[in-house]
């Protein structure tokens, strides 16, 4: 692995971290997935559209990834805030 490629993986790792409360390399893979999803929909919507009218099994997976996602930071979100007090 280039000292680069190690660099950005970190930034992943620290980024995973942040919004979940904790990394693996199955959540880091699931953050990428979800960082590049949401990334191309935002700035590509029409072929986002394309590719879930193209792969609905690859769109339920994703929004199944979402939303697995959004719990998680909500839980350590809550987490954060009972810590806090």
């Amino acid at each position: 692995m280039t000292k680069e490629k190690q660099q950005i993986d970190g930034l992943l790792e620290k980024y995973t971290e942040l919004l979940l409360g904790e990394t693996s390399e199955e959540l880091k893979e699931k953050v990428q997935t979800w960082v590049l999803y949401n990334h191309i929909a935002k700035s590509m919507p029409p072929l986002v559209k394309h590719w879930n009218e193209s792969y609905p099994e690859g769109r339920e997976y994703v929004k199944e990834l979402i939303s697995e996602i959004k719990k998680l930071n909500e839980e350590h979100r809550a987490n954060q805030k009972t810590q806090n007090r």
